[in-house]
């Protein structure tokens, strides 16, 4: 892989957009129709390979690939859709859906791993460690974030996020507007890992942090979007 880009990781790239879009397929087909959602899936893959060498280089083992990659694969398939005639609402609608779809074909026992990972010591240090690492700025379409010891009360630990990697890179796709639907993602999230997150505030709305606060076994709050929340039906928790 080349310093700056994941071009030479294009391959395993794009075969990981072929098995997840193989288990979200249905919100396509229930929508259009076999054909033409194989269609819509041919021209969101060559648009994924486009977008692919423009995926800001964060480095070689970042943890956050798993919060950009996905969300680059949801850009593309955004990207055709918009191109397709579909308004914002419309787009959104099926974009949030796809993505609702990714996280609930998790088997029971991986979603409860990660529940009680989210929550082990490990993953505090590890949070922890990371958060001064991200402080460093030492790729610029990086996320920079604080790590916030909890008050053993309302909430375990947190997160204030002062810069977002995918914010910056809707942005330089001329799409910024999907941000606060990614965002609104963290609701089926949430409910399906037992993170009982509250959240105030984002980024992607405009707000100088995104505030995450974890409470295991907790209820979901979190604050979106009234555009998104209008436009896709999404209810807060």
């Amino acid at each position: 892989m080349s310093e700056d880009n994941y071009i030479s990781r294009k391959q395993q790239l794009l075969k990981d957009f072929d098995k997840s879009i193989a288990r979200i397929k249905s919100v396509l087909t229930s929508r259009y129709g076999n054909e033409q959602a194989n269609s819509l899936i041919s021209e969101s893959r060559f648009e994924y390979e486009t977008i692919i060498p423009q995926i800001p280089f964060i480095g070689h083992r970042s943890h956050f690939l798993a919060f950009l990659i996905p969300q680059t694969r949801a850009l593309a398939i955004y990207k055709v859709l918009r191109r397709k005639g579909l308004t914002f609402e419309e787009a959104g609608h099926i974009s949030f859906q796809m993505c609702k779809a990714q996280m609930e074909s998790r088997p029971p026992f991986l979603r409860h791993i990660i529940g009680y990972l989210w929550f082990s010591p490990l993953f505090k240090w590890q949070s922890r460690k990371l958060a001064k690492e991200s402080q460093k700025r030492k790729y610029p379409g990086s996320y920079v974030f604080d790590f916030i010891e909890g008050d053993n009360q309302t909430f375990d630990y947190g997160f204030d996020y002062l810069e977002c990697g995918a914010c910056k890179f809707l942005n330089q796709q001329g799409a910024p507007e999907l941000a606060p639907l990614l965002c609104a993602v963290d609701i089926v999230g949430s409910e399906i890992y037992g993170w009982g997150l509250t959240r105030t505030m984002t980024i992607a709305d405009g707000h100088i942090k995104c505030d995450f606060r974890y409470k295991k076994g907790g209820k979901t709050n979190i604050t979106i979007s009234p555009s998104v929340k209008d436009a896709c039906n999404i209810n807060e928790g």
